[in-house]
């Protein structure tokens, strides 16, 4: 999710191969705004715009204990909120932060391991700190995140530059390892909990418009798909506890925030009771107050995520929930009724798909079928008519035939999604998939593939958006389109791009209904109305 509107020229498709690939297809020059609707961020995935971003935050309660931090993040949404947690606990310290590393005490890059290419970007741009450690043999860096937690202390031996090793679990522990750096120790923790959600910590808003935010719900998977990294660098999946959930989605409500995205790795599993930790009885008299006696929450503290979404839209009408990211397996109809019955809780779901051939997914490991999946697709269609869908498409995955490749064609076809993630499969370390099964799709192959299904997704994206000209659709005002200060842009309710012109008093933060005229192929362009 982006907290500002970006002009971009092009969609970058990343093509995973081992040199790293990367292929550039242009689709439009004008009023392109954010990312090409075929390539919106979710949980899982890869917001371009925001890769290498440096925070910017203000001294706390006037602390400062004369040492800056540098820190700049890469990946998913869920790293860019961990960036947030990182913030918050080092602000404590009195840590102040610089967009120069150049000045800094201090660096952290918070990393992704998903697939190849982020970590060479991480190693390279690790490279380019040399220069500052020379300088300042004092200063300290650190790896954080995915890469840290897959590769452990072998980070240190492979890149002698980085003196702390840190996995996404032991955040709190970051001013003691920074101490023993200080030192001129090595510092590692990389110990995965089964417990922490760092629920109490309440995160600072980094580089943000103050009208979008992201909310943790919950970390960790449980799903091993065989192509995926993440249960081994996130650990196992635990929910956050509603209560602090709702209190800080009301907080962000309070400081003007308008929208919200409610993140985990995969949501639709989230649960709080019994089973895992006693909800105290205070809250769930605060949690029934939350969510206006919403029906289906036990006195047990039984909460799942029906519960959640409901408990959320009950902070404010005024205040849009989103969430990310969805797994086939789990989302259930109450959900989708759930969604139905609040006019605040957007609708758009990113249900990845992966493939489209039933032999396929059961290598993936992905514990469904195609019928499954077309099932999932049909109740939301059936119920939120109009419903945004995007999705995730790994193309070339172990044995692959033709025909199953158009297996996914066709899903694609049957499905029409407003946007979708396309990769090549890129064999990852340690997965179930690397052990299983040989990597035997020639690169030429899975490129080839891959257009097919980039072009095919290009057709759907624009046609979908085209569908929605002569409609109107509240917009939430997210701040002043790049390419000029007479236009205002933000979000439908689909989550697709919106560029109007700035009419009477409407502000960022505003909700706008807007007429739309036409469309480009990423963007909706109208006018108030």
């Amino acid at each position: 999710m982006l907290t500002i509107c970006h002009n971009i020229f092009k969609f970058y498709v990343f093509l995973q191969t081992k040199n790293f690939l990367m292929t550039d297809l242009v689709i439009d020059k004008v009023h392109d705004e954010s990312r090409p609707s075929f390539a919106k961020a979710t949980a899982g995935e890869h917001d371009e715009s925001r890769q290498g971003e440096a925070l910017v935050l203000d001294l706390k309660n006037g602390k400062h204990n004369g040492r800056k931090l540098y820190i700049e993040s890469y990946g998913c949404a869920m790293n860019f909120s961990d960036s947030e947690i990182v913030a918050s606990i080092l602000l404590d310290k009195g840590y102040e932060t610089t967009t120069d590393f150049n000045t800094a005490d201090v660096i952290f890059i918070n990393t992704c391991s998903i697939r190849e290419n982020a970590e060479q970007r991480v190693r390279n741009r690790l490279r380019e700190f040399t220069i500052a450690k020379v300088k300042n043999p004092g200063l300290v860096i650190g790896v954080l995140g995915c890469m840290a937690e897959r590769l452990k202390s072998k980070f240190l031996e492979e890149e002698k530059l980085v003196d702390v090793v840190v996995g996404p679990d032991a955040y709190r522990d970051l001013p003691n390892l920074i101490e023993q750096a200080d030192d001129g120790q090595k510092a590692v923790n990389v110990l995965l909990s089964r417990e922490e959600t760092y629920a109490d910590i309440s995160p600072v808003r980094l580089n943000s418009n103050g009208i979008n935010a992201f909310v943790s719900i919950m970390r960790g998977c449980d799903n091993m798909c065989s192509f995926c990294v993440v249960p081994f660098t996130r650990g196992r999946e635990r929910s956050r506890d509603p209560e602090s959930i709702v209190r800080e989605c009301a907080e962000l409500f309070a400081q003007g925030y308008r929208e919200v995205t409610l993140l985990g790795q995969n949501v639709d599993s989230y649960k709080w009771g019994a089973e895992s930790r006693k909800l105290k009885a205070e809250s769930v008299e605060e949690a029934e107050r939350g969510k206006q006696n919403a029906e289906g929450l036990g006195l047990d503290g039984t909460v799942n995520f029906a519960h959640l979404l409901e408990m959320v839209a009950g902070v404010s009408p005024e205040l849009r929930v989103r969430f990310s990211t969805s797994h086939p397996k789990d989302i259930t109809d109450e959900v989708l009724y759930t969604m139905k019955r609040y006019d605040n809780i957007c609708k758009y779901i990113h249900l990845p798909v992966q493939s489209g051939n039933s032999r396929v997914l059961e290598l993936m490991n992905r514990t469904y079928d195609r019928a499954w999946y077309i099932d999932r697709i049909d109740a939301i269609r059936r119920i939120l008519p109009g419903c945004g869908i995007s999705t995730d498409v790994i193309t070339g995955f172990c044995s692959e035939t033709e025909e199953e490749h158009q297996d996914t064609l066709s899903m694609m076809d049957y499905v029409q999604y407003d946007f979708a993630y396309m990769f090549m499969y890129s064999e990852r370390p340690g997965t179930l998939a690397a052990k299983r099964y040989k990597d035997d799709i020639p690169d030429a192959v899975k490129r080839n593939r891959l257009k097919e299904i980039v072009a095919k997704q290009q057709h759907y994206s624009y046609t979908r958006l085209q569908i929605q000209v002569g409609s109107i659709q509240k917009v939430l005002i997210e701040g002043f389109s790049k390419k000029s200060d007479q236009d205002y842009c933000g979000r439908n309710d689909q989550n697709s791009m919106v560029v109007f012109p700035v009419a009477g008093n409407y502000k960022p933060g505003q909700y706008v209904h807007v007429r739309i005229d036409r469309s480009t192929t990423a963007t909706l362009i109208g006018h108030v109305v």
